[in-house]
């Protein structure tokens, strides 16, 4: 099985899980072993999962701003995991391939595997919910075949992302590629970065 096909297939089962309840606030089942890839990608779309439904929450126009507020600071903390698991993908990549010999002419990509693999995660819940607009009952006919265009287009993107991440992978394990870990480095979540934050100690 691809690397992708793997990918896709968790992703897809993660969405089907979480709507079993569609609550924000559901507690993560998740059935892989700890530490591995598949636990890893589960974990990367749950957290996704959630928080693109948080996005939704906080763009109700009545929302007390309070719960705004908290669901913001949610939404920030969200951010960081993703980031950070981001990056534990991408080490097990390194890992993986660490025995590698990389090629006199090989290259570099413009962005590491797992941050490709974050991509396809978001795309297939582009796709979920997109489905879900097509297959409304209540809507125009214009509505759908507006939506039926758009979910046309995001399956073909899925292929291609797809196809390119394997054909990256298969790169790395070739020697063909070479990947670099850079780490995000995020400042706004830094009490020493952030100046709102290290402002408040004077």
């Amino acid at each position: 099985m691809k690397f992708t096909e793997l990918s896709n297939s968790i992703f897809e089962t993660v969405i089907d899980n979480y709507h079993k309840t569609d609550n924000v606030d559901t507690p993560i089942q998740n059935p892989y072993p700890v530490k591995s890839i598949e636990f890893y990608l589960y974990l990367k779309n749950w957290i996704d999962t959630v928080q693109w439904h948080l996005e939704d929450i906080i763009r109700d126009p009545n929302i007390d701003p309070v719960e705004a507020l908290r669901i913001k600071r949610r939404i920030d903390k969200s951010n960081q995991d993703r980031t950070d698991l981001v990056e534990l993908i991408d080490s097990y990549f390194l890992d993986k391939n660490k025995d590698v010999k990389v090629l006199p002419d090989a290259t570099i990509n413009t962005e590491s595997p797992a941050w490709a693999i974050d991509r396809l995660s978001i795309l297939a819940l582009k796709i979920y919910h997109m489905r879900e607009q097509v297959e409304r009952q209540d809507t125009t006919p214009e509505h759908h075949e507006a939506c039926q265009k758009k979910l046309d287009i995001l399956l073909e993107q899925q292929k291609d992302l797809s196809s390119a991440i394997d054909q990256l992978l298969a790169d790395i394990e070739a020697g063909k590629k070479y990947m670099k870990v850079y780490k995000q480095m995020k400042m706004y979540n830094d009490p020493a970065l952030n100046p709102v934050l290290y402002g408040q100690k004077k």
